[in-house]
């Protein structure tokens, strides 16, 4: 029973010594950037009703959430996803602001994932969300962090896929697919089987244009070349064509940040998340088959808690992020100005006051009274295990 006691249940890990020291690191560094571009911290509860994450809303299934009871019998979960729950907090706070709010973020998030995805159930999400804002400069201003943000992180190989959610939409209004159909076409895309989209697309009675257009859910990087040829089939698919318009735009806008060589466009990007209503991202690196940020255009969210305010933000998953600098090798650095300060009994004032006035340096101290038949050595070894700088005896 005791050993039992010592394991996690399946999903979620312990972090601890260096690797919370690095983990703490990457975090205050991505805060601090999220502050120079004008973003305001907040913090929403780690559970919140059922209803914040509902079928209609478009966030996770009810099958992959979390759900206990109040003592009300209200129906809880634990938040699988921070979105939903900054938009409650906008409406909430600032239902009459006019103009755009700022918001970022940090918490984690729970997803109750099948066991055999591998995945992990509890994640460490670090975002930011800017609300009220329509334009492309928004789409631009946003990317342009995230591309910031992984390059803060210690990244320099990675890149951002960026799609259009109406891309897809408009495919499917324009060859008429019934709901079964998308929810299969949906599934075949996301696990990136590209012959299941064309054997599908071939049994559809399309025209040659509408085909052509659904070959490019496959391209993941456009080139100019070819978003002109996109451009030229949907002429007369007025909804694919804006949405190919507004990529267009957003990759000029990014040019005026020096970030384009990032980012990418990808027409077969789709996302789990109903809620996403224009373009859709996701950052990928080496040594992480996951995606490390992800987000996009949410105009519609806020309207189910009463705001309209057309908003856009990303994710940042924390612990993807972490695994990926490790495979690459990149350093996080991690100061530890700690002392360990080994006394004898009788010189325990002046071992209090040595720690004392560490302290007021900013600088750190464990004190340890020295125990009968320990060494020096057993010393320095426990403090190598502890990830100690400095070692000081006060005999």
């Amino acid at each position: 029973m005791e050993r039992r006691l010592l394991h996690t249940p399946e999903g979620v890990r312990d972090i601890y010594n260096m690797e919370c020291a690095r983990k703490r690191v990457l975090q205050e560094n991505l805060q601090d950037l999220l502050k120079k571009y004008g973003y305001h911290a907040i913090e929403t509860p780690t559970f919140e009703f059922f209803d914040i994450f509902s079928k209609e809303i478009g966030t996770t299934p009810s099958k992959d959430l979390y759900k206990f009871f109040d003592r009300e019998g209200n129906t809880l979960v634990l938040r699988p996803d921070m979105t939903p729950s900054i938009a409650r907090c906008v409406a909430k706070y600032y239902g009459d602001e006019e103009f755009p709010v700022r918001l970022c973020y940090m918490g984690n998030t729970f997803i109750n994932n099948d066991s055999y995805q591998g995945r992990l159930k509890e994640t460490t999400q670090l975002g930011a969300e800017l609300v009220g804002d329509d334009s492309v400069a928004a789409d631009a201003e946003v990317l342009a962090l995230v591309v910031d943000s992984l390059k803060t992180a210690g990244l320099s190989e990675f890149q951002i896929g960026v799609g259009h959610m109406d891309f897809f939409r408009g495919l499917v209004q324009a060859a008429n697919l019934e709901e079964r159909l998308e929810q299969e076409l949906i599934a075949l895309i996301s696990n990136k089987n590209f012959f299941g989209v064309e054997e599908l697309v071939d049994s559809l009675q399309l025209s040659g244009s509408l085909k052509e257009l659904f070959s490019m859910l496959g391209n993941l990087c456009m080139t100019d070349g070819m978003m002109n040829r996109a451009k030229e089939l949907s002429a007369g698919f007025p909804v694919i064509l804006k949405a190919l318009e507004r990529l267009e735009s957003l990759m000029q806008a990014l040019s005026c940040y020096g970030v384009e060589k990032y980012v990418t466009v990808e027409l077969g990007m789709v996302s789990s998340y109903y809620y996403y209503t224009g373009i859709i991202f996701s950052g990928y690196t080496f040594g992480s088959g996951e995606p490390i940020v992800k987000g996009g255009r949410y105009n519609n969210l806020m309207d189910y808690f009463g705001k309209h305010a057309p908003s856009i933000g990303f994710a940042v998953v924390i612990d993807q992020l972490l695994a990926a600098l490790a495979r690459q090798k990149i350093d996080i650095p991690a100061e530890n100005n700690q002392t360990l300060i080994v006394y004898r009994r009788e010189k325990q004032q002046e071992a209090i006051a040595r720690a004392v006035s560490l302290r007021e340096q900013n600088l750190g101290a464990a004190l340890v009274c020295w125990a009968d038949g320990k060494t020096e050595e057993d010393y320095r070894s426990y403090a190598e295990r502890m990830h100690t700088q400095a070692l000081m005896f006060i005999e």
